[in-house]
């Protein structure tokens, strides 16, 4: 079983959302990952999706996103984005959909590997607000702390996080969120979130201090899923 990842699809088929003004390679990109999606990944596979799926405003308007998205290849696992304004509370949701599930304080057990994940927050890029970063930073490490001790109860060996921002700042060898998940067996951090050349160029990807980070914004991998592990467990 392939274990791939791809966030930010930016999902429109009820919203006028046109993803071309961001750029000429967002042109027909849900076409664009259908197609390398299919041509990619089979049933047996996962797609874990770190956010910003639907730009729909509320769920009613996500249906038709959703649903294309759970008719494609694979078992789906999604996390929260901050685009996601139409995330509802994840039970409903997983009872709908055969072949997508909706992460949210709680873990999802792959053999002996836990997914874990929350939305997370911007840091450092609003010194205009600090008090309302840090209130959102702590509400979002308390959400994946939840979800973190929930692996440890399902007696995970290996913890990997999906996070839609990136979970670090800039330069800065540590944050909230990483001193958070250096207190947990996690080995994988897999993100989104960032849309532009000069931010992929300083993303973090590779390994740091025994946990490998990997960018996976739809764009950055040109609407490609990302192939991140083989693992002999089934779904």
């Amino acid at each position: 079983m392939n274990v791939f990842a791809i966030g930010d699809l930016h999902l429109s088929h009820t919203s006028n959302k046109p993803m071309h003004v961001f750029g000429v390679h967002w042109e027909n990109h849900m076409d664009k990952i259908k197609a390398k999606w299919e041509s990619n990944v089979t049933s047996e596979d996962i797609v874990l999706i770190p956010g910003d799926i639907s730009w729909a405003m509320r769920l009613k308007e996500a249906g038709p996103d959703l649903e294309w998205l759970d008719e494609l290849p694979g078992h789906k696992i999604c996390i929260r984005g901050n685009h996601d304004y139409w995330w509802d509370r994840p039970s409903p949701l997983n009872r709908k959909y055969q072949h997508t599930y909706f992460l949210q304080n709680t873990t999802y057990l792959v053999g002996e590997v836990a997914i874990c994940g929350t939305r997370g927050w911007s840091i450092g890029e609003q010194v205009e607000k600090i008090e309302e970063t840090e209130k959102m930073i702590a509400r979002e490490c308390g959400r994946l702390k939840l979800s973190l001790d929930a692996a440890l109860k399902e007696k995970a060996k290996e913890i990997w996080v999906m996070i839609h921002y990136p979970p670090y700042v800039e330069d800065a060898t540590t944050s909230p969120f990483i001193e958070l998940m250096k207190q947990y067996p996690v080995t994988k951090v897999i993100y989104g979130h960032l849309h532009d050349a000069s931010s992929w160029e300083k993303a973090k990807i590779g390994e740091y201090e025994g946990i490998m980070y990997q960018l996976v914004s739809a764009d950055y991998l040109d609407f490609k899923p990302l192939l991140i592990a083989r693992l002999e467990e089934e779904c």
